[in-house]
């Protein structure tokens, strides 16, 4: 009998009391689990191991969160929960601009980290069912979303990369055209609920949209594709075909 391998975590963290802390905790719950204290040591174990997630502190003494997710991005697309502290809102926005999958502020409590983690995990493990090559291509404007592929590409053939919650984000809006989508719908879409976010603070999906229109638009500043709709959400306006 074969054995499903186990789900592995990388935490980068400077602090040795959470990198233990965070370890023994994820273990518990049958996770593998590798640490790093900083970025030479978390490319050291990418090289060494197929790391599902990263989770990464953004406050690093030496080469910060950011600039490591930048690099991460450049590099792969394994998935990134970064961790902040609570006042660090802009640094959480810019967290998500440069390619993180979500976050988590600190103080927290692990079993909110692990039901993010989970949330991003399941995403990325549903993707084989979700990736059949029957499924159609959908096409709007200049623009061709492959779900099979979960791939993004331009009409002069061009690929676009998406992250994993910016390619989630697009399909919820693809399959639901021309209608508004509430804030909470489209954080459901991504695998958790509203409730969980520090809402009315959170902007993940502010940023997402402002991401995706940056990629899509021609004018990202005067959105055609993805409208804001006052007091309502968000509204793919384009006709979407399926090819």
């Amino acid at each position: 009998m074969v054995m499903e391998r186990a789900p592995h975590l990388l935490i980068v963290d400077d602090d040795e009391d959470i990198r233990s802390l965070l370890k023994a905790f994820f273990e518990r719950h049958a996770y593998a689990v590798s640490v790093a204290c900083g970025g030479e040591e978390m490319f050291a174990a990418l090289g060494r191991h197929p790391i599902d997630l990263v989770i990464l502190d953004l406050m690093l003494q030496g080469e910060d969160g950011i600039s490591l997710c930048r690099r991460l991005r450049g590099a792969a697309s394994t998935a990134v929960i970064m961790l902040t502290a609570m006042s660090d809102q802009t640094e959480r926005v810019i967290g998500l601009e440069v390619g993180a999958d979500d976050y988590v502020t600190k103080p927290f409590d692990p079993r909110e980290l692990l039901a993010r983690v989970r949330a991003v995990l399941r995403r990325s493990a549903e993707r084989p069912q979700q990736a059949q090559p029957s499924r159609p291509k959908l096409c709007f404007g200049k623009w061709r979303l492959d779900v099979a592929r979960r791939e993004l590409v331009a009409d002069d053939d061009t690929l676009i990369f998406l992250t994993s919650g910016e390619f989630d984000l697009l399909l919820t809006f693809v399959e639901h055209p021309q209608r508004v989508l509430t804030r909470d719908q489209l954080l459901d879409a991504r695998g958790l609920p509203y409730a969980t976010y520090d809402a009315p603070n959170d902007r993940t999906i502010d940023v997402q949209v402002s991401r995706l229109r940056r990629k899509l638009e021609d004018d990202p500043k005067s959105p055609a594709i993805i409208r804001t709709v006052r007091n309502g959400g968000y509204m793919f306006a384009l006709k979407v075909v399926a090819r």
